[in-house]
């Protein structure tokens, strides 16, 4: 039987897997073929080819995938997130890194048995970094990929160590071999702020105080925001999260200077979204209950990250900045959803 040709989308079910479902799907280059613990939702069912309903950590399931498709692109997205990573750590570790580890072994695989290199796109976090304090937070300004990486949480942990996989299967796997094995799997990883959506339900991140104001603020129910008033970090409108996958995934492959990039497009304090969300919904009740152990967190990620390199070597360019992220896109959007509900 003729394997078909296919991009694979795991964890397809969840904030980003809509958003770039939808994107690919538009493109029409090859039939989506998504893995999900939980069914699509409708109204994505019919933009992919096939789905599958079951864990990345379920071998027999990939070794289905590997026997009916030809896969040359892999959006891992899959991954339990960091508030819930936190409360379940060995199940976090099974599910971000031995599972991304089952992925990559995939890929690997298939890139030996069709003869191309298969993009590997893995989506990593802010919190793969670990700040020590307020003061060394303050002095360091806006931190680039290679500094500060001592993650203090399960989340981070795994994260850091599955962009370190990845660089060790493009560049390094098996490098004892007799014959080079390096380089079937062309791993390109984006290390993302906050990334905020107007579709999707927040699923559980740190840095969702930001998502969770707006949907309160529409819904008219009172919010209390886990962090102080004062807290910065970067964040990216999701439609801008999705572009940049798409963009790192088809950026040519001797453009590319590193497996692991920063993005981000604004990094506004607690306060001035606050200050926008009250200013469109003006009798919301968005107060500030500091969460003392989740503030720890936040606190050990830098308050901007430095995109340099993502913009000289693949021309990241986010569209959105802080006003027409939330005026133009979140906003409207998120208003209108409740309006209909």
């Amino acid at each position: 039987m003729t394997r078909k040709p296919a991009v694979l989308i795991t964890g397809a079910n969840g904030e980003i897997g809509h958003g770039l479902i939808t994107a690919l799907a538009a493109e029409a280059v090859q039939p989506i073929v998504t893995i999900d613990l939980t069914p699509l939702d409708p109204s994505l069912t019919r933009l992919v080819a096939r789905e599958f309903t079951g864990s990345i950590l379920d071998k027999g399931l990939l070794e289905r995938l590997i026997s009916e498709f030809e896969v040359d692109r892999v959006f891992h997205l899959a991954a339990l997130l960091s508030t819930r990573g936190e409360f379940s750590p060995k199940l976090a570790h099974q599910v971000n890194v031995e599972g991304t580890l089952q992925l990559l072994e995939f890929a690997q695989r298939q890139g030996e048995s069709h003869g191309r290199p298969v993009v590997f796109v893995y989506p990593s976090s802010i919190a793969a970094y670990g700040l020590p304090d307020l003061e060394t937070r303050a002095r360091a300004g806006a931190v680039a990929e290679d500094d500060f990486n001592q993650p203090t949480t399960m989340y981070g942990c795994n994260k850091l160590y599955c962009e370190q996989l990845g660089r060790y299967y493009a560049r390094f796997y098996k490098q004892l071999a007799a014959e080079r094995a390096a380089g079937r799997v062309d791993f390109r990883c984006l290390r993302f702020p906050g990334l905020i959506s107007a579709v999707t339900m927040p699923a559980g991140g740190t840095s969702d105080y930001a998502p969770e104001m707006i949907h309160a603020a529409a819904k008219g129910e009172p919010y209390a925001c886990f962090v102080r008033p004062d807290t910065r970090i970067p964040f990216m409108a999701m439609p801008d999260g999705i572009e940049a996958l798409r963009t790192v995934a088809a950026a040519p492959r001797e453009r590319l200077t590193r497996t692991a990039y920063n993005v981000r497009a604004f990094n506004p304090s607690a306060e001035e979204m606050r200050a926008i969300v009250l200013e469109a919904f003006p009798g919301a009740a968005l107060a500030f209950q500091v969460d003392e152990k989740r503030q720890g967190i936040v606190d050990s990620w830098p308050a901007d990250v430095n995109d340099a390199a993502a913009r000289r070597d693949w021309g990241f360019a986010p569209r959105f900045d802080l006003e027409t992220a939330f005026t133009g896109y979140l906003i409207p959007t998120i208003r209108d959803r409740y309006r209909r509900s």
